[in-house]
């Protein structure tokens, strides 16, 4: 049995995926949703972004998954890419959601204009606010998802953000899938777009915005179970 383990972008914990969860499970696979330290019921644990990678590597080996999906949305990303190069085999395939990919020695907040942001930490305690409402304009979300989405969102630790990712190898050496969602741009950038280009990764498209496991989340679980119905 295939186990998924999902993990949220900035801001979000395990009850971002429900629904996602709800129809995986439906398909008949494991499905271990997770809160990242610092955030959501974790919120006042310190976190930097190896605590973020060591709380999934921890999550598989404490009840020794085997057959193992990460998936990483956003911001997990750079924790997800990182966790499955230390998981050995136990991983099957790593599914980034309109995710963020480490590069070794790089931060999530590199190679991006992102000076505000880390003003915005600085001025909040090291923390990233949430997004507020307007923000999400445009992302193909209904009100109530909206609102979802604000409600289950908690600062960010900022430390998680600014260090840089550490990996021993190529993560083109690893099967993934990267879904892209066309409302937040129309192609991959940077590290994904090279990675890509080699034989064990592919890439999904979806007509949605940069949230989808709120906007579309039986469209998402489907792709996820078909990136491991090919195996």
């Amino acid at each position: 049995m295939t186990e998924f383990v999902l993990v949220a972008g900035a801001w979000l914990g395990a009850s971002a995926w429900d629904e996602v969860a709800a129809e995986l499970r439906g398909a008949g696979h494991g499905v271990r949703p997770l809160t990242l330290s610092g955030l959501a019921g974790r919120r006042d644990e310190p976190a930097g972004q190896q605590t973020h990678v060591q709380d999934i590597v921890d999550e598989v080996e404490r009840l020794d998954l085997r057959d193992v999906v990460l998936v990483g949305h956003s911001y997990s990303g750079i924790p997800v890419g990182q966790a499955g190069e230390r998981i050995g085999d136990r991983l099957a395939r790593m599914v980034f959601v309109d995710a963020s990919v480490p590069v070794d020695g790089e931060s999530f907040l590199s190679g991006w204009p992102s000076d505000h942001v880390r003003a915005t930490i600085e001025k909040n305690d090291g923390r990233w606010p949430p997004l507020t409402p307007d923000d999400y304009a445009g992302q193909g979300l209904t009100d109530d998802q909206i609102a979802r989405i604000v409600r289950d969102s908690t600062p960010h630790p900022g430390a998680t953000l600014t260090e840089p990712a550490v990996l021993s190898g190529s993560l083109a050496e690893l099967p993934a899938t990267y879904i892209k969602c066309l409302l937040d741009g129309e192609e991959p950038l940077g590290a994904a777009r090279v990675l890509l280009a080699g034989e064990h990764w592919e890439l999904v498209r979806m007509d949605t915005g940069h949230w989808p496991m709120y906007s579309r989340p039986r469209e998402l679980a489907t792709i996820l179970h078909r990136s491991v119905a090919q195996e």
